[in-house]
């Protein structure tokens, strides 16, 4: 038996996975894992009553001690008994520390050892949080769950702040500890170290020692990429305690806790089932709706036909739609209504799951809807069945699913397949948009820069994976701010490939936007909600088209089939003509191959030549600069071919060129030696 005040019981965990499902006990009800815990910062969830979410099946609430701390403060929590009393709430809270506010506030703050200094929002007095007091409020109110007051940084720090801040960390969590005292409420200790293992494992290693109830994982969920969060979240699950709780903070959509409950998270809190639903959002068993979208203005359909909550047992989508479009606060009280109910039936489906051991199955089955967005211009469903299944093939192409459970577009005559190891939209972010660092590029820029369109040339549209997680980053981006405009610029030769996958959106879900059907359709694709989002076909062979795209690129995402399907697009000449489009500009090119062949290709062309990130079997990608372009990069942020590859290069038997007469060899493998990234600073 664990030495946990919360009396932990595993009870099992899933085959092929990290996925567990587990109970606890609180103060006020046991508990059922995994869960979601609707956030109510003010101790309050925006718009719902206590009573909703008792029958939605809330078992714990979150609360915010630093905002409970202004107001209504300690006192008055002392004086009425509690927040369980305040709030007429039955079931457990947790409250967070405040840690995460602090970090907030950069501008109104100041930190030293001691804790923290800030200025109230509410009265302008100075305040000290401290862990003492974090966790004198906590008793105060009286909540479950406490946190230790930990220091927050960007996850993308670097390794000296990371560092430091995990060590104010580690001292907080101890004087958070003694100054619980005998108090009966559980404590957790933060696990920080933002994204480097070496510190993850160091604070695991050192908060496991010191006896809390149990563990978070924190410093996620502030800056880095999806796939960066759940490498971590994955790793650091790993380290913790098997018979204690653990507690990913702050994370969020559906498809996050699914993906993080398939690494062995138990617990979740995030404010978006009602912050969604405030901007007229639902998440449902077909995917996210927004109920903006006039589309729903006479639709008498239920929010969700699968769901028994009470906003669709009663209410249709017309009367949702004239709530969102009025800003009654009804609307976002119904939608919140049902996004919580939504996410408590998500969990209790994965619990019921992993008990009978069968949550791979639903995590692939879940994966998919999970990943659906509302459509610009979406299919009316017809009352009557379809009479014919649409085809799988078309042309040379046809659709290929991996055991993964995924789906992609296979090329027949050749056997390639698009994205065989990874998903479409995965890898696209991986390879090309966080490569790119598209996001930081469209949002950056004054002057001239800030207002002229940054150029993706999309060499290869395929299934148009590359060019809509592109246009994905800039609508996420354009959310938070001001943002340059973007042209895609897509070159194709055959658009079967996009109108097979798009037949099937079922299985690439993430066509189903507005834009890969105008493209296929019209050739040209400008989204109404952002003018500066703008995205063309040119259709042929892109060697004999180059030449007609309206603008130079500032990045290349060059995703063709293999030199084995395609040789010519992969030769010195290729390369040499696409350099010379560069136009002298600051370029980068990405690309999934690591051939010795088109390395060699792209240097003597004029590229500077790196290496780029694994991928499915690849144990690396390229990338290509042109000279501008390197000496505008960060030193380190990309590693250059150097005197290891080169020696591997003059074994190669891809050393040359096919068409390279024996005389000329010497003089081109010279030429390839003595280029400026191969030569020792000095030489």
């Amino acid at each position: 038996m664990t030495n946990s005040r919360l009396q932990f019981r595993l009870e099992a965990t899933a085959t092929g996975s990290r996925a567990r499902a587990a109970r606890f006990r609180t103060l006020h009800n046991e508990v059922e894992t995994p869960l979601f815990m609707p956030v109510g910062t003010h101790a309050t969830v925006k718009a719902q009553l206590t009573q909703s979410l008792e029958d939605a099946g809330s078992q714990i609430l979150l609360a915010n001690t630093y905002h409970l701390l202004l107001r209504p403060g300690a006192q008055v929590f002392d004086e009425i008994g509690g927040i369980h009393r305040f709030m007429s709430w039955k079931r457990s809270v947790l409250t967070d520390s405040g840690g995460f506010q602090i970090f907030s506030l950069p501008h109104a703050r100041s930190m030293s050892e001691e804790g923290a200094v800030f200025q109230s929002y509410l009265d302008g007095n100075t305040i000290m949080l401290s862990p003492e007091v974090s966790i004198a409020t906590q008793r105060s109110i009286g909540s479950d769950i406490m946190m230790v007051l930990d220091q927050c940084i960007p996850s993308t720090a670097d390794l000296g702040t990371a560092r430091e801040a995990m060590g104010i960390t580690h001292r907080w969590a101890v004087r958070s500890l003694a100054a619980r005292g005998d108090s009966p409420q559980s404590l957790f200790g933060i696990v920080q170290g933002a994204l480097f293992e070496e510190l993850r494992r160091e604070s695991a290693d050192c908060l496991s020692e010191i006896p809390f109830d149990g563990f978070a994982i924190g410093g996620l969920a502030v800056g880095e990429s999806k796939a960066a969060r759940e490498d971590i979240c994955a790793f650091t699950a790993d380290l913790l305690p098997r018979d204690k709780p653990r507690y990913l903070m702050g994370v969020g959509t559906p498809l996050d806790l699914l993906e993080a409950v398939h690494r062995g998270v138990d617990m979740f809190d995030c404010i978006i089932p009602t912050q969604v639903a405030q901007r007229g959002g639902a998440f449902t068993s077909r995917g996210f709706l927004q109920f903006r979208r006039s589309v729903y203005k006479v639709s008498d359909e239920p929010l969700d036909p699968e769901c028994k909550c009470p906003t669709c047992a009663r209410y249709s989508r017309a009367y949702l739609h004239h709530l969102t479009k009025a800003r009654e606060t009804l609307g976002w009280q119904l939608l919140g209504q049902h996004n919580i109910y939504f996410y408590h039936k998500l969990m209790g489906d994965i619990r019921k799951s992993i008990l009978e051991d069968r949550f791979l199955e639903l995590y692939h089955a879940k994966r998919t809807f999970l990943h659906e967005e509302d459509l610009d211009n979406p299919v009316t469903h017809p009352k009557v069945k379809r009479k014919k299944t649409p085809s799988l093939e078309l042309g040379n192409y046809e659709v290929h699913t991996a055991i993964e459970g995924f789906s992609s577009i296979r090329h027949v005559s050749s056997g390639e397949i698009m994205h065989s190891r990874n998903e479409p939209m995965e890898e696209a972010r991986q390879l090309y948009i966080e490569q790119a660092n598209l996001a930081q590029r469209v949002r950056e820029g004054d002057g001239e820069e800030g207002t002229a369109p940054l150029v993706i040339w999309d060499v290869g549209l395929g299934a148009a994976a590359n060019a809509m997680a592109a246009v994905a980053s800039y609508e996420a981006e354009a959310k938070k701010g001001p943002v340059r405009p973007l042209q895609i610029l897509s070159f194709e030769n055959d658009l079967d490939s996009l109108e097979l996958a798009l037949r099937h959106s079922d299985k690439f879900p993430y066509l189903r936007h507005g834009g890969p059907a105008w493209i296929l359709r019209e050739g040209r694709w400008q989204s109404r909600e952002l003018p500066s989002l703008s995205w063309e076909l040119i259709r042929g062979d892109f060697l004999k088209t180059m030449d007609q795209a309206p603008a130079p690129p500032d990045i290349i995402f060059y995703d063709m089939f293999s030199s084995k399907t395609c040789g010519d697009q992969w030769t010195r000449d290729a390369f040499e003509r696409l350099f010379g489009a560069c136009a002298g500009r600051p370029c980068e090119l990405f690309t999934y191959t690591c051939a010795t062949a088109s390395r060699v290709a792209m240097l003597a062309a004029g590229f500077v030549v790196a290496r780029g990130r694994p991928t499915g079997e690849k144990v690396e990608t390229t990338i290509a600069f042109t000279p501008r372009a390197l000496s505008a990069q960060q030193s380190g942020r990309f590693e250059l071919l150097g005197e290891a590859w080169l020696a591997k290069w003059r074994r190669s038997t891809a050393q040359f060129p096919a068409w390279l007469a024996p005389e000329h060899r010497p003089e081109f493998e010279k030429k390839i030696s003595s280029l400026p990234q191969f030569l020792k600073p000095g030489v």
